[in-house]
């Protein structure tokens, strides 16, 4: 066997991935400026050149990245994905563990037959919806979908690139070393031949955090919390009267309108909307003086919980849970409170609510009034206005872009939201049809393929190209390009052979499962720090050298390099896992506390599956 001796530069590459995962642990700083230090780092110590330490700006997969974030935020804008997200809730229902498993399969699936940032990406504004429609947390979602992602490319030879070019690297393998074989002819493995393994991988992750999720990932909100709809600014101010809550008429209420009823002047609460019963539900999300309130309503308020209860039990109200059509359609992404100051020189000044419309003319509910250091939520709409005022607005975004544009009034924090164009769902989702159809049937690479798509967005004015290079998370993006070379150095200065040659040198006699499980966790650990392509490339040849020294199957020693190099969950070094850690929350400890179980499982199945079918 070839001796491999400890050179600078491995020793430089062991120190600063050894810094990197500290600092990713530990947290000291944030991912994307290790990523950039990375960048830096790698030509200053003389172990990469520039443009070697710079090619993960440019690589496949950031790129492919880039566009999907750009598709998705389109197919976002047309509502697509709402669409998306109320077929997985009509599916799977309010649970979160069937949410998850719905969720999870189905972009394991989809991973199968292209890249699995691609799919993952794709997922991550319907998991959103679904998030907030639900009111689950979207971390608890997110990390199984990420993990069902890497996974799904387990479940076809085609689904991640180091089982692409797996028979390439075996058939390489065997050409050089037919004499040792007994003349036998090399088989290249089918198109599913590894699908009974990832089935079983699929399987078992489901199962793990459908049994230890409440255990393993971050820990779920206190149900009820609402900070979806306001900043934490916002909710500092005026969090007193923030509550909001769903009443049921009862069937003998006769009916009345708002200016009868006067809600607002005899218990200081807020009527947002009436959902009227009946099969379509008919809804009103900013009721006006003369909208009527009658028998069987649901009613939506907000208020303090105090005041609720006064009304509910003056007017023989029943209080609901919030688990209703009526607040899934308010804490929707499009609503949101927020707060407008009223300049010198307003023509707001010395008016009332009352005499403006406002409410009737904009759809948009005045909440709260704040003046003085005062927060004033009683008679609101009789209050003559004064410059400096803050107004407690909660509205749809484009009605409070209307405001906006109209009012002299000075947003306090950005109007984020965007106005949905449903008219725009056909060329959405023909660009997205071309951009797969590109990759999938004509070979195109994956980020000129995806490319495509996203400019296709731009062009049928889908989305605006402003919009476009705001839709993507350049922290993902600079966090990526930090981890490519340094798995690139990794590989180059030979410290990754270096590791592999010392472990395996250090045993004695190989059995099928210790061979198995010895193979499969250098590749685990290799694909975990560097890269799994790479590590696929290191593996292969040693691992099939070490299965004829051992009289056992070289094929299946290939075979285990190429599914453990998928077995990467610890730390958040693989392109998904990179990709959901900042729009799920998450941080470093989230991943070795989920990871370190997912990759102990993994490693048993895998293990038992190979055995089972090929020793």
């Amino acid at each position: 066997m070839e001796v491999i001796t400890l050179t600078p530069d491995m020793i430089k590459v062991f120190v600063l991935l050894s810094a990197a995962i500290l600092v990713f642990v530990f947290e000291w700083l944030r991912v994307d400026i290790v990523g950039i230090l990375i960048m830096i780092l790698l030509p200053l110590t003389g172990i990469l050149t520039a443009e070697e330490a710079t090619q993960g700006l440019s690589s496949n997969a950031v790129v492919s990245i880039i566009a999907v974030m750009i598709i998705g935020a389109g197919l976002n804008r047309t509502g697509v994905m709402d669409i998306l997200a109320g077929k997985i809730i009509k599916i799977a229902g309010k649970s979160e563990n069937r949410i998850m498993v719905v969720i999870s399969a189905t972009v394991s699936f989809i991973s199968s037959f292209m890249q699995n940032i691609g799919a993952a990406a794709l997922f991550l504004p319907a998991v959103s919806k679904i998030s907030q429609q639900l009111k689950v947390p979207v971390s608890r979602i997110l990390m199984p979908m990420g993990f069902s992602a890497i996974i799904g490319g387990c479940l076809t030879l085609v689904g991640s690139s180091p089982l692409i070019m797996l028979n390439d690297l075996m058939q390489a393998w065997w050409n050089n070393n037919g004499t040792a074989l007994n003349g036998k002819v090399f088989e290249p493995l089918g198109l599913f031949s590894v699908t009974p393994v990832g089935a079983a991988l699929l399987a078992g992750a489901l199962a793990y955090f459908v049994l230890l999720g409440r255990f393993v990932l971050p820990g779920k909100r206190e149900k009820g919390t609402k900070d979806h709809l306001a900043s934490e600014k916002i909710r500092k101010i005026y969090a007193p009267r923030l509550d909001h809550a769903v009443l049921k008429v009862p069937g003998d209420f006769k009916p009345q309108t708002l200016s009868e009823l006067r809600i607002g002047s005899r218990f200081n609460v807020n009527v947002i909307g009436i959902i009227k019963p009946g099969p379509k539900k008919k809804q009103d999300l900013f009721p006006q003086r003369d909208s009527v309130i009658g028998p069987g309503d649901l009613v939506g308020v907000i208020s303090s919980e105090e005041h609720v209860k006064k009304m509910a039990d003056t007017l023989g109200w029943e209080i609901q849970e919030l688990e209703d059509e009526f607040t899934k359609k308010l804490s929707a992404s499009e609503h949101a409170l927020v707060q407008g100051i009223i300049p010198p020189g307003s023509s707001l000044v010395n008016h009332t609510m009352e005499d403006l419309d406002f409410r009737d003319r904009y759809r948009v509910n005045v909440l709260a009034v704040y003046r003085d250091e005062e927060v004033i939520f009683e008679r609101i709409n009789e209050i003559r206005l004064h410059a400096g005022d803050a107004l407690l607005l909660l509205g749809q975004w484009k009605k409070l872009r209307k405001i906006r544009k109209n009012l002299d009034l000075v947003f306090t924090e950005e109007l984020q939201g965007e106005e949905t164009k449903p008219e725009k769902a056909v060329p959405a989702l023909l660009c997205l049809a071309v951009a797969l159809a590109l990759a999938m049937v004509f070979n195109v690479k994956l980020s000129i393929a995806l490319f495509t798509g996203a400019i296709g967005m731009v062009l049928f004015k889908v989305i605006s190209i402003d919009d476009a290079y705001g839709s993507v998370d350049w922290m993902t993006i600079f966090l990526l390009a930090g981890l490519i070379p340094l798995g690139t150095a990794f590989e180059k200065t030979g410290a990754a052979s270096f590791i592999a040659m010392k472990i395996v040198s250090a045993m004695g006699e190989f059995s099928a499962i210790s061979l198995l499980l010895i193979v499969g966790g250098l590749t685990s650990f290799f694909s975990l720090v560097a890269s799994n392509v790479g590590a696929t490339v290191l593996m292969v040849p040693l691992a099939m050298n070490l299965a004829v020294h051992a009289g056992i199957n070289p094929v299946l020693a290939g075979l285990s390099v190429g599914i453990a190099a998928s077995n990467t969950f610890i730390l958040p070094t693989h392109q998904v896992n990179a990709l959901i850690m900042r729009p799920g929350g998450y941080k470093t400890k989230d991943y070795v506390k989920a990871g370190v179980g997912m990759t102990v499982l993994y490693l048993a199945i895998m293990t038992a599956m190979l055995y089972i079918l090929f020793s």
